[in-house]
């Protein structure tokens, strides 16, 4: 099976196996052991996933900046910050599902 993506992001996607985007992660982790859209909702749900805050898109420069980094459940991940990232609207609610303006 081939693999969809473009060459770009078959040469980006071999910076996550780099020693230096293990240690950033470990390091995001340590900073930040919570889902940070969770903690905005008022849960402590440990975080699974270190994700770009502003897609990197073949950047090195922003993958691997400490400070673009954030600590995210795979859930938030793969449903919240996607619709994000793709323009579309989400609605953060508190622990008791009311709206956070």
């Amino acid at each position: 099976m081939s693999d969809p993506r473009s060459a770009q992001a078959a040469q980006y996607r071999q910076w996550y196996q780099s020693r230096q985007w293990r240690l950033l992660r470990v390091g995001q982790f340590r900073r930040e052991p919570d889902c940070r859209f969770c903690r905005v909702m008022g849960r402590a749900t440990a975080a699974t996933i270190i994700d770009h805050a502003k897609p990197h898109r073949g950047d090195a420069g922003l993958f691997f900046d400490p400070e673009n980094l954030i600590s995210l459940c795979k859930p938030h991940h793969d449903a919240t910050k996607q619709r994000q990232e793709h323009g579309r609207r989400t609605i953060v609610v508190d622990a008791d599902g009311w709206p956070l303006a």
